[in-house]
């Protein structure tokens, strides 16, 4: 059986090279290919990773004063510390997940990797909506964590062996605003679902599965491994766009496959600068989903928000970080030469007043909070892009998959589980002014952190504009 698995999710062999005279053409459509297959497969990720943050007012009781749009089919009801244990037991097992089956994932096709994590995660949020005992929906939470960390290291491979060093900043921050148009649009389609399912609680969970599982089929047929599978040169070749040795710790062949051991212990364990994003990375996702996850909790319960408008919030904030995003990522390529630090601080600190305007507002101002909640979310999403990219700058692209999971483990083990737990726990005993300062205390750690990388993956030594377009 193992045997059988292990072959499933081989990586396919190098196929014979196709004449030169095609690889041009080839190869412009098979990024465009790889890039839509990554992006619209990790998009349908946030669809049933982030269902919990828009059900948590139902599952605690909490309903809009229309009585037409009121949500029912919900058989119990939750503590605010209850529900951010189940949230933490998401990110456990997904920053588990993400850093362990990174690493298998390095030696995986990426196409078959992909689609199964998405729709194992989709039929556990069918289950998950009809589940109301709380630790029979932990254990749904713990495989749906495992499941959601089968999704960004098959993206990293993906972006490693189709996009070249010198491209991949801009390249990435476009592919980054996945996180925002899949975790954007779940509002949306959640209110279609509550709409198609007559405002019952399932609605919630089953129209987000039912695209997700739709999505990964696509992704099985139309996805690839790396270039030399269908016959092309790597990206290198391609671009003549060749990183430096010291980023590669001594690997000239970038081709070459890697063991376990070496991924790990030579390449990720053993490389301070992969700590210290990692670290950073905890705090940054504490930010981000300190905000975010209780968004449409917070609101409703102290600013007065209907349930609709806190959903159009919740979006507001993940559809205001994609021109963010992408302009972060494109100035730390053309502005700081490839060092992603500046970017990220001069974002994070940013990122710190917002988050004082958006607590202290006072109720009543709907307005002001959504566009501080906007702002917050333009600002975040660019250091969480680029340590995403730096973890894959810092190590030989065979081991990209286990230095995303790495840095992943922190951002979701700690930073994530944080931002559940800890915000309920604190929420509940000392009210949401706690809940703000240990936010607000976190954005200035990530600050701290970033700054130890500053001048980091400098590439003024080598000219990335020397490729083919």
């Amino acid at each position: 059986m193992f045997t059988l698995i292990k072959r499933l999710y081989a990586p396919p062999p190098f196929a014979t090279q196709i004449p030169d005279n095609q690889i041009d053409k080839t190869y412009k459509r098979y990024r465009l290919q790889i890039f839509l297959v990554a992006y619209i497969g990790y998009l349908s990720y946030y669809f049933v990773r982030s269902t919990l943050a828009l059900a948590k007012p139902s599952l605690m009781g909490i309903q809009g004063k229309d009585a037409a749009t009121q949500i029912t089919g919900v058989y119990n009801t939750f503590s605010i510390q209850e529900l951010g244990f189940l949230g933490a037991g998401l990110a456990i097992t997904y920053g588990l997940s993400k850093f362990l089956m990174g690493n298998i994932s390095d030696r995986s096709n990426p196409r078959i990797f992909l689609a199964t994590g998405l729709i194992l995660s989709a039929i556990t949020n069918i289950i998950f909506a009809n589940v109301f005992i709380f630790w029979l929906m932990m254990i749904l939470m713990l495989i749906n964590g495992w499941a959601q960390g089968m999704g960004w290291p098959p993206c990293g491979r993906l972006m490693t062996h189709w996009f070249s060093d010198g491209e991949r900043g801009t390249k990435m921050s476009i592919w980054n605003t996945a996180h925002n148009i899949g975790a954007g649009f779940l509002g949306p389609i959640v209110t279609l679902g509550l709409v198609i399912f007559s405002y019952n609680y399932v609605g919630i969970f089953y129209a987000p599965a039912i695209i997700s599982i739709i999505i990964g089929v696509g992704v099985l047929i139309f996805g690839r491994d790396t270039p030399q599978s269908v016959g092309l040169p790597s990206i290198e070749h391609y671009k003549n766009d060749f990183p430096s040795a010291d980023v590669e710790k001594g690997i000239h062949d970038r081709e070459i496959e890697l063991t376990g051991k070496e991924i790990f212990f030579k390449h990720v364990l053993n490389n301070k600068f992969v700590w210290f994003i990692a670290i950073a990375n905890a705090f940054v996702y504490l930010v981000r989903y300190g905000i975010l996850n209780w968004a449409p909790t917070y609101l409703e319960q102290v600013k007065g928000f209907s349930p609709g408008n806190a959903r159009w919030a919740f979006a507001m904030f993940e559809f205001a970080a994609i021109p963010g995003t992408i302009l972060v990522g494109w100035l730390s390529d053309k502005i700081f030469a490839g060092r992603r630090a500046p970017m990220g601080i001069f974002c994070m600190i940013g990122v710190f007043v917002f988050i004082l305007l958006y607590w202290f507002n006072p109720p009543g101002h709907p307005m002001l909070d959504i566009s501080f909640l906007g702002i917050i979310g333009f600002l975040i999403y660019g250091p969480v892009m680029l340590i995403g990219v730096s973890a894959l700058d810092l190590v030989p692209k065979k081991a990209a998959g286990t230095s995303a999971g790495f840095t992943g483990l922190f951002g979701y083990f700690l930073g994530t589980m944080g931002a559940e737990a800890a915000m309920g726990m604190i929420v509940q005993h000392s009210g949401w002014d706690g809940g703000f300062i240990l936010i607000a205390l976190s954005a200035l750690l990530s600050i701290l952190f970033l700054a130890l990388t500053w001048n980091v993956h400098d590439r003024t030594k080598y000219n990335p504009h020397q490729e083919h377009n």
